[in-house]
């Protein structure tokens, strides 16, 4: 069987997606599959053994400069790649109307979200049959629903795994990461507090490694890097070279970003920071992750500002709660397999 999967973006998005692709190769001997994704994530879907090829769609390009697009022919190879194959089944998993306009250059039964369930009901129109699969569960597993029922078997008797192959990890010492960065300044936790798990983390014999993507994020890491020689600031590295980063740590911690999935999903001991975001349906989905929520009653207000301190450009009151004594306990419980024990925050 051959099958064209549509999961542009975001990071999140693109991670949960790896256990329905590992679901489909279990299932179907001989499968090809190919996997349509903006250009940024080419690497990390290439990660997966399942995927033969990954047809970019350099879709921020083409929505910016669409003129500039055509004229350079880039819009034109993007749809004759796409127009490339013939296959069996293609698989919208995102529900969006930008993924539904992607899948009409393709040539296959289309299948995806129904109406009533997909993110932008308008694009199950354009799809052969559409599955109704409500947000009640996490949305990999509603993704992994959706490859079972377009591709023919059944989910019993299947562990969620994302199937994902990293190069080795780094040599030394063991080492944990922490994910500091991210897109709104309502998810960040406060450089006083990465420091004092830092801290600890050096005085257990741990090193720390910390990325860094943009000004703000550099100055953040500088921050808290700032005369603490176990933490190691990582140059700029792709994602396929972040991966065997992540994989190789001992444990992370992640405020609500990208990256954190993809330890997530590498099943690396995980505590994720949740406060102004519910992680109910779209956090992190491995083996091995431990979430903590805010416990204030304003939590979790899907807000970029704070109301209680608008002023406050980073680590608001329902993340700052969190010290390192906390976190250190969460990963304490996590890696002895206990975190059960610890009730979600």
């Amino acid at each position: 069987m051959k099958v064209l999967v549509i999961k542009l973006s975001s990071l999140g998005d693109v991670v949960h997606t790896f256990p329905a692709v590992t679901d489909a190769a279990r299932r179907l001997p001989g499968l090809v599959l190919d996997w349509a994704v903006e250009d940024a994530f080419v690497p990390l879907v290439k990660l997966h053994p399942a995927v033969r090829r990954a047809i970019p769609v350099p879709l921020r390009r083409l929505k910016k400069k669409p003129l500039a697009a055509f004229r350079s022919g880039e819009a034109q190879a993007v749809g004759a790649a796409l127009k490339a194959e013939r296959y069996d089944v293609v698989i919208d998993a995102q529900g969006l109307m930008k993924s539904a306009a992607v899948g009409l250059f393709t040539h296959g039964r289309r299948h995806g979200f129904d109406r009533a369930t997909a993110r932008e009901g308008l694009a199950s129109l354009t799809y052969a049959k559409g599955h109704h699969l409500p947000e009640r569960e996490h949305m990999a597993l509603r993704i992994r629903k959706l490859f079972a029922g377009a591709l023919g078997y059944s989910l019993d008797g299947l562990e969620a795994d994302a199937g994902l192959v990293t190069a080795p990890p780094p040599a030394g010492p063991p080492y944990w990461v922490f994910l500091h960065g991210t897109t709104w300044g309502t998810k960040t936790w406060t450089v006083r507090h990465w420091r004092e798990l830092a801290a600890r983390a050096a005085r257990a014999g741990r090193e720390v490694k910390i990325f860094a993507h943009g000004a703000q994020e550099e100055e953040r890491a500088s921050a808290i890097a700032a005369e603490l020689p176990n933490v190691e600031r990582m140059p700029p590295l792709g994602l396929d070279a972040v991966a065997p980063v992540l994989a190789g740590a001992e444990a992370v911690v992640t405020v609500d970003t990208g990256l954190g999935h993809l330890a997530a999903a590498l099943g690396v001991p995980t505590v994720g920071l949740y406060g102004p975001t519910n992680p109910r349906l779209t956090g992190l989905y491995g083996p091995k992750v431990l979430e903590l929520r805010s416990l204030r009653d304003c939590a979790p207000c899907e807000k970029q500002t704070c109301r209680i301190a608008p002023d406050r450009a980073e680590g608001p009151p329902c993340l700052a709660d969190f010290t390192g004594r906390d976190i250190w306990r969460a990963i304490s419980l996590l890696r002895l397999g206990h975190a059960d024990a610890m009730d979600k925050m």
